[in-house]
């Protein structure tokens, strides 16, 4: 080739497993002809997973052959595998085959078990092929002792075959981690696929690792994984890649429907900003995020308020009682009022749901009611890594052109100042701080702005009071000292200070 000449790089052709959020940890899919692995525990949801791919996939053009090496009888395997939305009974025996090898397996003859393959898809001519599972292979190589064909002789030979075949292909089977280091078939693997199950207290979360993946650029780290009735949901881990396409911040500012609160924030929310509201309960959190969604919307900014606390009829109640009628912006779809509680919720599942959300209804303000409700949410895997999780999901929000409000309930003391329960106050752009003060012998509500990243603001305390109009500024304090340990003194001028 003469210099600077440059060669044509092949294409490969991406397939589309149908299994949501799979594709996505993938990289955009499965490598067409690809010689891959999935492992893992028993009950992490393998068989589940690649028949919901193979379903997805197999069609009479090219069909796909499972080849079962278990002593599990096949029909068994089918009775509880037709309870999922993906089984389509009518692809068997024409777009799928099922062919049991539990009598090789159990004869210890490689040479055999491989004879089989080899002349079953001969005569079928797949687009792909399961071998499950193929840890029985294995065990039928050991008990053979050197008295058959060897193990590492076997797997080059077939993955020989299934190349030359150009089927997507498939090995299923039950692996202890260490087998990683030793086991000669995740060196031969273009992909591998690693399920797993969490245990911490009393919960079980299943994950999914993409360890291997040829030719692309997969999504790093362990992914949530659900087994629903409609089959396997993966929630890939949140991992932003820069982008040189991403939209210039605008310079405008949004109101939270308190004009004087406004002029505290120099003018408004910077767009795209994230907000913490923190305070102790009753404080009127909620309150103010809800007159913050309204303005949005009076203005024509559609907005998303996930609830981790309160379902939304008992929100959308309590915001009636303030003067706003969010139920007509739902009925117009200019709203969505989400409720995200289910049992050991991880972060990415939380923002997969609130993304899709804020898509349906183009949202440019979202609410998130409240980082505590949030964080009890979670499985307790999830919740010794919640800064780090919720630094990538505000990150992930904030870059697709939302702004951000969020409310944190804290434990009052009033000899500290505290922001958040789990020092999260610096992952965020700005702080507005509530608590209580005792005042002339009157417990009254006190707000102030602590933090405002790039902007000026405020240092004003005011007090407030939560009406039937909404959170409503009363008065600048001025003239007391002591506001901040929570017992407030009126300065009298010459008034000796002591």
């Amino acid at each position: 080739m003469a210099h600077g000449d440059k060669r044509e790089s092949v294409s490969i052709k991406r397939l589309f497993t149908g299994v949501p959020g799979l594709d996505e940890a993938l990289g955009g899919g499965l490598p067409e002809y690809s010689f891959n692995l999935i492992a893992g525990s028993p009950g992490a949801g393998k068989t589940t997973l690649i028949q919901q791919i193979m379903f997805t996939l197999a069609t009479p053009e090219l069909p796909a052959l499972y080849f079962t090496v278990a002593g599990e009888p096949t029909l068994k395997m089918l009775r509880y595998q037709q309870q999922f939305a993906f089984f389509d009974t009518t692809k068997l025996n024409s777009s799928i085959r099922f062919i049991n090898l539990s009598e090789e397996a159990l004869e210890a003859d490689l040479t055999a078990l491989l004879g089989t393959i080899v002349s079953e898809v001969q005569q079928a001519s797949p687009g792909m092929v399961v071998v499950d599972s193929f840890r029985s292979v294995v065990r039928a190589a050991r008990v053979a002792d050197g008295r058959g064909m060897a193990l590492d002789d076997f797997l080059q030979r077939l993955a020989l075959h299934l190349t030359a075949w150009q089927a997507t292909t498939f090995l299923v089977g039950e692996y202890p981690e260490s087998d990683l280091q030793d086991n000669p078939v995740f060196t031969v693997a273009d992909g591998i696929l690693w399920l797993s199950q969490s245990i911490e207290r009393n919960s079980v979360v299943r994950k999914l690792q993409v360890v291997k993946i040829r030719g692309q650029a997969s999504v790093p780290g362990l992914h949530t994984m659900r087994i629903t009735d409609a089959g396997i949901h993966v929630f890939p881990r949140m991992f932003r890649r820069p982008s040189s396409s991403v939209a210039p911040r605008p310079e405008k500012r949004l109101s939270v429907g308190t004009a004087e609160l406004d002029g505290m924030l120099g003018g408004g929310i910077p767009a795209w900003d994230s907000v913490l509201v923190a305070g102790p309960s009753g404080s009127g959190k909620t309150a103010l995020a809800a007159q913050f969604i309204a303005e949005g919307l009076k203005l024509g900014q559609p907005g998303v308020v996930a609830m981790f606390e309160e379902r939304p009829g008992e929100y959308l109640k309590r915001a009636r009682a303030l003067g706003l009628d969010l139920e007509v912006m739902i009925r117009d779809r200019l709203l969505e009022v989400i409720y995200l509680r289910p049992l050991d919720l991880s972060v990415d599942e939380a923002l997969l749901e609130i993304q899709a959300a804020v898509g349906r209804v183009a949202a440019e303000r979202l609410v998130i009611d409240s980082l505590s409700g949030f964080e009890l949410a979670l499985a307790p895997t999830f919740r010794e890594d919640f800064r780090e999780s919720l630094y990538r999901m505000v990150g992930t929000i904030t870059a697709s052109g939302v702004t951000v409000f969020m409310t944190s309930e804290v434990t009052e003391s009033f000899t500290d100042l505290h922001f958040s329960p789990d020092l999260v106050s610096f992952l965020t752009d700005d702080i507005i701080l509530q608590r209580y003060v005792e005042m002339e012998g009157k417990l009254r509500k006190v707000m102030t702005v602590v933090k405002m990243r790039g902007s000026h603001h405020s240092n004003a305390l005011w007090t407030y009071e939560i009406t039937d109009a909404g959170l409503v500024l009363d008065k600048m304090l001025a003239g007391y000292t002591g506001i901040i340990t929570g017992v407030a003194r009126r300065e009298f001028p010459g008034e000796p200070h002591g």
